[in-house]
């Protein structure tokens, strides 16, 4: 299985001077051509301590200047790496355009009143979802699951407030490297990566 990719070709001087800009360039590229179902998801890759590794999908909630957010129950397995190896890379899969955008940084947790504001953002049943589920931890049963969920949807039914759960937040991704990836053809790829130094934005061509 292999793909000649044939791409227009992505150089330094069409960079943008900021790598959040960059990637709000390509981001509002793909989202507009509809080219992709889910343009947000990433792979968020954390590690113990020890530097045993672990990689899921998870969705983009937010992205500006300060870096990449995203929530999750922080008593999931990524959320304890993350307490504590703050260290995390996130891919961005772009492979209909022979695109990737792959960084590296630190997770740090979104003050509480961000967390709060999102919560509200999120459908009913989600809501009630980040309550019945002890993400990451063994359950017994679908059923069980369910009969949870039952539970909270008696409780707090469509049109009732849910309050967000003191164990659920938004993490933000500050990096420091992003690397933006441009597929072509004889495996020539371009990689330009932007790496953060004293505070300021240097790019880096790598080898493909």
């Amino acid at each position: 299985m292999r793909e000649q990719y044939r791409s227009e070709a992505f150089t330094e001087a069409g960079l943008a001077a900021d790598p959040m800009q960059q990637f709000a360039r390509w981001f509002r590229q793909i989202a507009a051509g509809g080219m992709l179902h889910e343009p947000n998801a990433m792979v968020v890759s954390t590690a113990t301590p020890e530097g045993l590794p672990s990689s899921r999908t998870v969705l983009l909630k937010m992205y500006d200047e300060r870096g990449f957010v995203f929530f999750t129950n922080y008593g999931s397995r990524k959320g304890r790496e993350l307490a504590a190896n703050p260290h995390v890379a996130l891919l961005f899969p772009w492979h209909p355009l022979a695109r990737q955008v792959i960084v590296t940084g630190t997770a740090t947790r979104v003050p509480r009143e961000e967390t709060v504001a999102y919560f509200r953002t999120r459908p009913h049943g989600s809501q009630l979802g980040a309550w019945a589920s002890d993400q990451s931890t063994v359950i017994g049963s679908r059923e069980e699951l369910s009969h949870r969920y039952e539970d909270l949807a008696a409780r707090y039914p469509e049109g009732e407030k849910v309050p967000a759960p003191p164990h659920w937040g938004g993490f933000r991704v500050v990096p420091d490297t992003i690397e933006f990836w441009q597929g072509h053809e004889n495996r020539l790829h371009d990689r330009l990566r932007y790496v953060r130094e004293g505070g300021v934005w240097g790019v880096e061509r790598l080898c493909p």
